[in-house]
This record gives C-alpha cells, structure tokens and sequence, in this order.
C-alpha cells in the first residue's frame, strides 16, 4: 500500500538560476545550478527539466533536458545547463532523484512565471554569486 512507503523530505538540496558572473546586456544566458547543501555526497543525480506556458497568448513548452550525474560532493554547487532569460515569462520545472545514504528522493522545483528576476537574487551558498534560489 502507498501508505505504508516511507517517503523522506528533501531538505539539502536546492536548484539555483543565476545569472552569469561576467553578465553583461548583451550577454543573455543564465546559468542553472543544482546545490548539495547535506554534509554527505549525493549519488546518481538524475535532473529533468522543461519549461512550460503561455507567451503572448500562445502555448509554448521546451524541449525536456535530462542531466546525470554520478556524484556530486557535498556543499557544493554544480552546473546543469544554460536557461535564456526569454524562457522567464514561462514556468519552468525541474525534477531532481538522487541518492542518499542508501536511499532514493526525488522533488519537483517550479519557478514559476515571472518568478525569476535579478530583484528576487539573493547570495548563493558555498559561492559568491547571487540568483534565485528554490529550496
């Protein structure tokens, strides 16, 4: 029965969008970053994302991403992949199932549209960058 499955909270895990360091106008790509904050590794990191929403009143979806990773150290802050700003006036959802000390999590992540802005930045963990952080 489902109810009788243990399902463990994901806690320790954050996906940040940010953009670049070297941000300049013309520069228009953010960067997507997955963030370990557990004290341990997390192993067989499987990401999918895909945005999804209406732009001036037609239906748009992307492509859907998926990125592994083997393992990934912990406090730290990994890439997943470049997001254009245009991609903001959309919600954009990323599916997260690793491993921990034995076990299996996965959690859901939505920014949701217009939720990614540089007034929502705020100073990333383990790093001296600022972006929008979900928790």
């Amino acid at each position: 029965m489902k109810k009788d499955i243990l399902q463990k909270e994901v806690d320790q895990l954050a996906v940040v969008i940010a953009p670049r360091e070297d941000h300049s106008e013309k520069d228009e790509l953010w960067d997507t970053f997955l963030v370990n904050l557990y004290d341990e590794p997390i192993s067989s990191v499987l990401v999918s994302s895909k945005g999804y929403g209406e732009i001036e009143g037609e239906k748009m979806s992307t492509t859907t991403l998926r990125h592994f990773f083997e393992e990934i150290a912990p406090q730290q802050m990994v890439p997943i992949e470049p997001i254009q700003p245009t991609l903001f006036q959309l919600t954009n959802e990323f599916w997260v199932s690793f491993v921990h000390e034995g076990y299996m999590y996965d959690k859901k992540y939505v920014f949701a549209k217009g939720s990614i802005h540089e007034s929502k930045v705020t100073k990333l963990p383990f790093s001296d960058r600022q972006g929008v952080m979900l928790k």
